[in-house]
């Protein structure tokens, strides 16, 4: 089906049971879908959050903040050390992303970075047990050295949007305004299951989530 990366029912069934009962994460998602702006939809943010769980990283970054929603999440899944660095360039967005967070008790665990993740993930020190990408898809192969090279090995590179509703996937003609995601974003999943150090795996959930294991 176009547009889409599995069947309709399957989507609608998973958002309804997977939508979030927590009282702030629940007003996001409202406030998100009244604006128009992207969060991770709800089956993939639980995803987000089991892997985050199962691996107990101590230190995350997310490429992408947006409004803080998975921010939030990932921030909740970490132990009383560790730390969320978050790269947003969109200052009035960022803006209601501290609130979210600040509501949430999370300021000292998560922090916020204004700028062009390009330029901000080069000046970041240390290293990160996990990393999400949920940035500007075009911009994905551009990213992902930097990305890598700041994961810690076991760690967990985690990219949202991958499938880019079905369009990556699909066969024939894509709409001349899609088109250079498209391509840019098979790059990129070229780029993760050519690379010898890493074990990827792509679940067609949400927009798509690509779950990569570096060695």
């Amino acid at each position: 089906m176009e547009n889409e990366i599995t069947y309709p029912y399957i989507q609608s069934f998973l958002f309804e049971i997977m939508k979030s009962s927590d009282p702030l994460l629940a007003e996001m998602e409202k406030y998100a879908a009244k604006r128009y702006i992207p969060i991770i939809q709800p089956e993939s943010s639980r995803l987000l959050e089991t892997l985050s769980m199962l691996i107990k990283p101590r230190r995350i970054l997310e490429v992408g903040t947006a409004i803080g929603y998975s921010s939030i999440i990932l921030a909740r899944t970490l132990g009383s050390s560790g730390a969320v660095d978050t790269i947003e360039i969109d200052e009035d967005i960022a803006k209601i992303a501290r609130e979210y967070i600040k509501r949430a008790g999370l300021e000292n665990v998560i922090r916020l970075i204004i700028g062009d993740a390009a330029e901000v993930l080069q000046c970041l020190g240390g290293m990160y047990d996990l990393i999400f990408l949920d940035a500007a898809k075009g911009k994905y192969p551009e990213f992902f050295s930097f990305c890598f090279g700041l994961l810690n090995r076991g760690g967990l590179l985690i990219t949202d949007n991958i499938l880019y509703k079905g369009m990556v996937a699909k066969q024939g003609f894509i709409e001349h305004k899609h088109r250079t995601i498209t391509v840019r974003l098979k790059e990129f999943i070229n780029e993760l299951l050519s690379n010898k150090e890493l074990l990827t795996s792509i679940i067609p959930i949400g927009d798509g989530v690509a779950v990569s294991y570096k060695y």
